[in-house]
């Protein structure tokens, strides 16, 4: 298979006259919608996407998360449904659940003047809602690989057998997280004459095998070539020892109080301990991980969003793909593993065009790590500036709480122990088990592609 065409960058003779999004050939109501949304004018990843788009080739999109990229699949699937109002006519995979309900609110806010339908299709959900859902024949289905299988195999009536577009959005996501398989089903099943888009942060040889395997005669469109952050993010560090992370995190939520923060953590547990600890300190912190219900997770973000709780403790469920406009911090409790997910952790703030700090807490274990992520960043972190007596002040009321957070979080397991024992736990609907994939891989535990069942 030859290799895909790659997109041309030259300047044109017109080229210091500003991009428009009428001038790329959107129609009236879309232009609409853009500027209800205050879309003023297109990112670099529309500017060069849409125009292939909308001459109906294959793209593949290379870009990061906050680059624009929903809207550069969006726009050109709702100008050729606006032509061929007919059915069944997208469906969008999402890595997660989060990531699949913004697709949608795009879908629905660019296509609000054309009556598009849009519904989700994820893990954590009730299943026969979801098959209710769609048998009223929805334009746009935005799913997570496991549940959307699971209803092509259950839900009696449904197919995709008339699809025009297939996207693949955060497609080195979607396969790090071992939905390998059930894309190639999908693949097998999906008409061969479609358009599709292949949208990813990096072309790993996973996903090059994938775009083979999926796309005809595509054409590359590349914004950015390597891992980066933005010209506008300050990035700081804290050398702290270990024992003393929990007071220190409390020394700079106590400084940073009015401003909106995301505080990243390894593990599940740490997310919901910093919280109840938080908390109990009078800050009103929220955590999102993968072991919340959906609805919950749902919740947290809208608070999160809408200023109810202006701190958001989170895994990395939350590093990639939300849109969150106004986080002012990201600190960094616990530093991650790989130098990628570093970057997009921080890219949670200074997002279109604004500026942000980011703040990582480096114990004596974590000094190789935050060399390698300046080696990949390209510079050099500075020093946050503490002040060592205030530190001293807050330590009694850090560790009290830090006991209380403990005490708490045994309790909470003690009753769900209970619960489970008793058989009251959450029901799960079909499918869900397939689709908690991406809660798996944040906790450590199997996947389906490691062959392996949760019970």
């Amino acid at each position: 298979m030859p290799a895909p065409e790659e997109a041309s960058t030259s300047k044109s003779p017109d080229a210091d006259v500003p991009t428009t999004f009428a001038s790329l050939g959107l129609i009236e109501p879309l232009l609409s919608a853009l500027e209800k949304m205050k879309y003023t004018e297109p990112t670099d990843i529309q500017s060069e996407a849409l125009p292939h788009a909308l001459q109906g080739r294959d793209i593949i999109g290379v870009a990061s998360t906050g680059s624009g990229k929903t809207a550069a699949f969006a726009l050109p699937i709702l100008q050729k449904l606006w032509e061929e109002p007919k059915g069944l006519f997208t469906c969008v995979l999402a890595p997660t659940r989060e990531l699949a309900y913004q697709i949608s609110q795009q879908f629905d806010a660019l296509g609000s003047a054309m009556g598009v339908r849009t519904v989700v299709i994820v893990g954590g959900m009730n299943a026969v809602e979801q098959s209710v859902a769609l048998a009223k024949r929805p334009h746009i289905v935005v799913a997570t690989p496991g549940r959307l299988i699971w209803h092509l195999e259950n839900t009696k009536g449904f197919s995709l057998r008339t699809i025009k577009f297939l996207v693949l959005d955060e497609a080195d996501r979607l396969l790090d997280m071992d939905f390998g398989p059930d894309i190639d089903k999908l693949l097998k099943i999906i008409p061969k004459e479609r358009t599709t888009y292949l949208f990813s942060a990096t072309m790993t040889d996973k996903v090059e095998k994938l775009q083979r395997a999926s796309l005809s005669n595509p054409i590359r469109v590349q914004v950015s070539s390597k891992y980066q952050t933005v010209s506008t993010l300050l990035q700081f560090y804290l050398f702290v020892p270990l024992k003393e992370k929990d007071v220190h995190l409390i020394y700079l939520a106590n400084s940073l109080a009015q401003n909106s923060m995301m505080i990243f953590t390894r593990t599940v547990t740490e997310a919901d301990r910093l919280s109840i600890m938080l908390r109990s300190l009078g800050f009103p912190a929220i955590p999102l991980h993968g072991k919340l219900s959906q609805s919950q997770r749902l919740g947290a973000l809208a608070k999160f969003k809408g200023g109810g709780r202006n701190v958001l403790v989170a895994t990395d469920i939350a590093s990639r793909g939300l849109d969150i406009p106004s986080v002012d911090i990201v600190i960094n409790f616990d530093i991650p593993t790989h130098s990628k997910d570093y970057i997009h952790r921080v890219g949670r703030t200074a997002r279109a065009g604004r500026a942000g700090k980011s703040v990582t807490l480096v114990t004596q274990y974590d000094v190789e790590l935050i060399q390698r992520i300046e080696k990949v960043i390209g510079k050099k972190m500075e020093l946050w500036p503490t002040d060592k007596q205030e530190v001293a002040l807050l330590r009694e009321r850090s560790d009290e709480a830090a006991r209380l957070a403990i005490q708490e979080l045994k309790e909470q397991n003690a009753k769900g122990g209970r619960k489970r024992r008793r058989g009251d736990g959450e029901e799960q609907s079909g499918g869900d088990n397939r689709d908690r994939d991406d809660d798996q891989v944040e906790a450590g535990m199997p996947t389906s592609g490691n062959k392996k069942k949760r019970r």
